[in-house]
This record gives structure tokens, sequence and C-alpha cells, in this order.
């Protein structure tokens, strides 16, 4: 652990071995993220040597800074072969509709997506109030850049049974002020692809742009569709498409964090670049958020896709197809529970039919047998669900997931759902967000468990409690309580 006497910047410098046991050992308490067992946040190929080969890439670059392309040209063409790469995989390039694709990487997909939102938005400097249309289950991202651009976000509902947006509906949302209409292909938390050439269709014929957030499984699907599942038009095949957002820390199997942003053409991208001259300084030209960055992350998803190459990423792509089916039929199997879609990409996400198996019990009772799963909140008439990312290294794993979810189910059963005292129920339901003072967050906060420190093991109680309290409470609730747990060491 860290020495609580000095912190990270002790008086005395120190030994560069006892410097990596001290982080191996902080990682210790780390989830997996390698073995299959985790179902979000990192992307696992289980491919041998692919990890080590990343590593000295990126080493080979971590100096390198991108804030001045023409000072290192190496950087410049590493991010353009990854730009034409996901280009070509994604409809573009040359001898397709759309031979003119350009395109910048990021640092993930919520920069991608704040920089779509921000070229549409700088498009149309006519607007004083701008605004976008997206689906509820696009990604919270899209809230957030519509947040920091002070953009309008106009939320369209999606229907219980598909998932998806009605067209319909989305043309209904679209007033003079939108600038952008998004479709996501597949959407996170149920990984359903929306109809997007006919989301697409409406927005062009309001004459607004229309991006595709492919970021989460985009990548895989034309691997999907090569091995013959039926993945409907998405990408810059469909001519209206504007602009696609690709994330190759997931699916393309790179480290954290690189990300893809395409427009059609380059006219449509113009308006992502920030330009500044009126200071004293160099000029300030960034076609992204940050000015400096590391060319570290993209040396390494550069390595990974010339190591990979076509032929890899099909064959994992199939391992991931095979692997989804497998936990697909483990959940059927199990009394109580139903897939809240069918899989159509490489998600699994299961509800809970039976009143006396707690889903946030069930992720509780998996955590415990070493699967980590993600609990989501009910919300507008959907159920509470638990969503699994499923990549390639899961695979080895599938037959042993069954017999684990159903042991999980059973203790879950035996346990019986989370009861929450009736006062603090009442309190969940009635306060405001501006009614939380730091003693009321403080005594909530010690009573579920959480505090400085690591999260509890167990987080059934902190999930019910945040699905009983209003959306807007709710958020204030999590911004709390995770402010207790980012606390400095001294």
């Amino acid at each position: 652990m860290i020495d609580e006497t000095t912190g990270a910047l002790p008086v005395e410098g120190m030994p560069a071995a006892r410097v990596l046991d001290e982080i191996r050992a902080l990682r210790a308490a780390d989830r997996p993220t390698h073995g299959g067992r985790l179902f979000a946040y990192v992307y696992d190929p289980g491919v041998a040597g692919l990890d080590e080969l990343a590593q000295a890439a990126y080493a080979e670059s971590a100096h390198v800074n991108g804030l001045d392309p023409t000072a290192f040209p190496s950087l410049l063409a590493m991010e353009n072969a990854l730009v034409g790469a996901a280009a070509r995989l994604l409809g573009g390039g040359p001898g397709t509709s759309a031979p003119d694709v350009v395109g910048s990487v990021t640092s993930g997909g919520t920069e991608s997506l704040i920089l779509a939102v921000k070229a549409a938005r700088d498009a149309r400097p006519d607007l004083t109030e701008p605004r976008i249309v997206v689906p509820v289950s696009g990604h919270a991202a899209f809230a957030k850049a519509a947040h920091y651009l002070r953009v309008a976000l106009d939320p369209v509902p999606v229907d219980p049974v598909t998932l998806r947006p009605a067209v319909a509906d989305v043309a209904a949302a679209i007033r003079p002020e939108t600038v952008l209409v998004v479709a996501s292909a597949p959407s996170y938390a149920h990984g359903v692809i929306d109809p997007v050439a006919e989301i697409a269709a409406v927005a062009a014929a309001a004459g607004v742009r229309c991006h595709v957030d492919a970021c989460f499984g985009g990548w895989t699907l034309p691997w999907l569709r090569r091995l013959g599942a039926p993945v409907p038009p998405f990408d810059f095949a469909v001519p209206e498409v504007t602009s696609i957002s690709v994330d190759l820390h997931k699916y393309a199997y790179a480290p954290k964090g690189v990300s893809v942003l395409l427009h059609r053409d380059p006219g449509l991208r113009a308006p992502q670049f920030f330009a500044y001259a009126d200071w004293p300084g160099y000029t300030m030209v960034n076609p992204v958020i940050a000015s400096t960055r590391s060319g570290g992350p993209i040396a390494a998803a550069y390595a990974t896709l010339r190591h990979l190459g076509e032929d890899g990423y099909l064959r994992l792509a199939a391992v991931t197809r095979d692997a989804v089916a497998g936990l697909a039929d483990a959940v059927r199997a199990v009394d109580g529970l139903r897939l809240l879609a069918e899989p159509e990409s490489t998600v699994v996400c299961f509800t809970a039919d039976d009143p006396g198996l707690d889903l946030f019990v069930l992720v509780d009772e998996l955590t415990a047998r070493g699967w980590h799963t993600q609990p989501q909140l009910a919300y507008a008439g959907l159920p509470a669900s638990v969503h699994l990312t499923v990549t390639a290294a899961v695979a080895p794993r599938v037959a042993e997931f069954g017999p684990a979810l159903a042991e999980a189910a059973a203790a879950a059963r035996a346990a019986g759902p989370v009861v929450l005292p009736p006062e603090l129920l009442a309190l969940a339901g009635s306060l405001t967000p501006e009614a939380l003072t730091p003693d009321l967050i403080g005594g909530l906060a010690a009573g579920l468990g959480l505090g400085a420190g690591p999260a509890p093991d167990r987080m059934a109680a902190v999930n019910t409690l945040l699905q009983a309290a209003p959306v807007r409470l709710r958020e204030r609730l999590l911004v709390e309580f995770v402010g207790l747990l980012q606390r400095p060491t001294w």
C-alpha cells in the first residue's frame, strides 16, 4: 500500500523495484482485467503476446507529443493509418459512396461524441439555442456533451419490447434548432442496433446531420456480418450518415484510450477543430479536445491492428459470437430470468420476472463467485437488468458461467430481496437534491457502508436506494458517494 506518511511524493526517492511492488500491491484489489470473468470496462481478446506487443509499442511513443504533427510525423502517420482502417471497415474510402471520409483519433468514446456534437453545433453559428435529438438508449456521453457545450438535449423514448426508438418519434423531435440526430449501433445498455437508415433519412430530410455512435460494438458488427449475422446497414453505406464514432480500445482490443471519430467529408469535420492565434505564443490548432497528447496509446493501437489483421478480428468475432450464444443459453436455463433483448451484437442483457429474485442481490452473489457483471437500474418502464459485455476471452469460461448463474440465483432467492427501512425509502422518495446536507449524506453513506476507502463488496442495498430515488436525486447521491471515495492521500 502507499506509505501514508509520504504519499506519492516522498522526501527521498524510492528504488524502482519498490515502486513497482507498491503498484502491484494496489492492483491486487482491482477487478481482474484478464481471464473472461469481468463483463464490463475492459476488453480482453485472450491473444497471447498481444499485451506485451502493445506495451512495447506504447513505450516507443510514450513521450511523443501529438500537439504538433509536423514535429512528430511518426504519430501523424499512425493516426492517419488508424483513421483509414476504421473508415474502410465502416463503409468509407476509395471505391465507396463515401470516398472522402476523414477523421481524428481521440482519447475515447466520450471525447468522440463531444466532438461530434461540437462540430454539428459550430456548423450552425446562426442558432442561438442549438439542440440534439438522442434516443434515451443513446450513451450518457451525449448528455455530458450537451451539458458541456450548452446544447439542449431532446430525448426520444424507446419501445419497451424492441428497445429501439420509433422513427416517427425521432422525426417528431426534430425542430428548426436541431443540429444533430443520433443513432446507436449498437446501444450500450442492451446491445441492439437502432434503425440507422430510417433515422438518417428523416434527419437528412430536415437538413440535419446524423451521427452514428458505434463506439461500443461498432468495430465488431462488420465482422459479424461477414460471418453471416443479419447486421442491418448502419455505417457510411447509408448515404445520409454524416459521422461515425468507433472505439479501438473496445473490440479492436487496443489499450485505453483510443477512439476514432469519422466524418463523411472534410467540410463536415472542419467545425470540429479549434484554432487560436490572438496571443503572443504559438498559434494553437487542435483537431480534438486535448492539446498535448501522448503518442503511446496511438502507437499501441497501431501495433494491435497490424498484429491482429483482418483474419484475427474475424476469428475473434466468431469466438465472441459463440460466447454470446452460450451465455444467452445460460440465462434462458434459469427459471425467473429472461433476456431483455435477443442478442444481436456482443451484449447479453437480462432481467428477472420472479419478484423473489432480486437482481441486485444476484449481482452480488455472482461477484462473490468471481463473476463481475454490471447492474442497470429500472428506467421509464424498462425493468432493472444485468448487462454482460462479452469479449473473446469469455469463450473458455462460458461452460462455467451457467452453473455459477444458477447457484447465484438460488442464493439470491434464499437471501430474499433487499429491504430498506421504510423511513429511508420515504426519505429517498421525498428529498430534493437541494435538500441534501453534508450530515445527511454522511449518514446515508455510513448506513450503506460507503465512506473513505474502497466500496463495499456487496452493493445491493446501494443500488436499491438509488433505484428508489428520483433521477435528479440519484445523480446527486452518486456524485456525493463517489466524492467520499476520492480524497487525497497526504
